[in-house]
C-alpha cells in the first residue's frame, strides 16, 4: 500500500473589515430600540404612561421584576 502524503498548506483565514461609516446607523438604531425597552419595561406606568389604561404594564409586567424595577 502506498500513502502519497501531500503537504496541505493552509490559507490564514480573512476576517470581513466592517467601516464605522456602515456600522454606526445599525448600532444607533439598536441603541434606539433597547432604550425603547428599558422605557417601556422600566416607566411606563402611572404618571409616565403614554398609552392609557394598564395593556403594557400588564404585558411587561415580569420583565419588570426579572430586572428589578418595582413596581408594586
Amino acid at each position: 500500500m502506498s500513502h502519497s502524503s501531500a503537504a496541505s498548506v493552509t490559507q490564514p483565514v480573512l476576517l470581513p473589515l466592517i467601516p464605522v461609516s456602515e456600522l454606526l446607523p445599525w448600532a444607533m438604531f439598536g441603541g434606539l430600540l433597547m432604550l425603547l425597552a428599558i422605557y417601556f419595561v422600566g416607566a411606563e406606568q402611572g404618571a409616565t404612561a403614554l398609552i392609557h389604561g394598564r395593556y403594557v404594564h400588564e404585558f411587561v409586567h415580569d420583565g419588570r421584576h426579572l430586572l428589578g424595577f418595582p413596581c408594586h
